[in-house]
């Protein structure tokens, strides 16, 4: 992980400078913009990179050097095997996508419903609070 968060902080960098040296140069103002977008969405990743690193406190196989294959292996996490609601999210995301071409008030009641869905994607899991009966 200490590889990762830095080659993104360096292509952040990276961003920045080109952004510069395009403004120098005489470039439009539609990539300079598109080069800045870049530096911070490189440096964002860096940055959780960076952070999960510190947090957990000890170096992923993949820093040593010297790591076999077997040694990155185990469970990755938890990844639902049957879960229909990706799909209310993905529709009611193209729905909120076609709301912006068609009309407002489309958008409207897609961002409603894409809220519900993603609530409900993210609490399909969650357990509910059981009453105890006295």
């Amino acid at each position: 992980m200490k590889a990762n968060w830095k080659l993104f902080s360096g292509l952040s960098i990276f961003y920045v400078a080109m952004a510069v040296i395009y403004y120098v140069v005489g470039g439009e103002a539609v990539g300079i913009t598109g080069m800045i977008l870049a530096a911070c969405l490189a440096g964002m990743v860096g940055f959780y990179l960076w952070f999960t690193q510190k947090r957990i406190g000890f170096d992923i196989p993949s820093d040593n050097l010297e790591a076999e294959i077997a040694d990155d292996a185990g469970e990755l996490g938890f990844y639902s095997p049957h879960s229909w609601w990706p799909l209310p999210v993905a529709f009611s995301a193209t729905a909120m996508g076609l709301g912006l071409i068609i009309g407002w008030w489309l958008t409207l009641i897609s961002l409603g419903a894409l809220v519900i869905s993603i609530i409900g994607m993210v609490t399909e899991y969650e357990k509910p609070i059981s009453q105890s009966s006295h």
